[in-house]
């Protein structure tokens, strides 16, 4: 059986996805303990991984600013 690198799915840590939405860390894991943003809990400490796909989705509900209605802003 051959098994390509396309078929892996990439995944991102808490702080990458942090650094690339432009957010705090904090930020992050409060969107993902409430089921805003899709994660994947790895080993025996619960590591949170983010797929790339599912961060797409998110962005793309979110108007692609990052922030999602149920979650004020500090502008607000």
């Amino acid at each position: 059986m051959n098994t390509t690198r396309a078929n892996v799915d990439i995944m991102l840590t808490a702080s990458d996805l942090a650094r690339l939405l432009h957010v705090h860390i904090n930020t992050v894991r409060r969107w993902s303990n409430r089921g805003i943003l899709k994660s994947y809990r790895l080993g025996p400490r619960g590591d949170r991984r983010f797929r790339m796909e599912d961060i797409a989705v998110f962005i793309a509900g979110n108007g692609g600013n990052g922030h999602n209605e149920k979650e004020p802003s500090i502008a607000e």
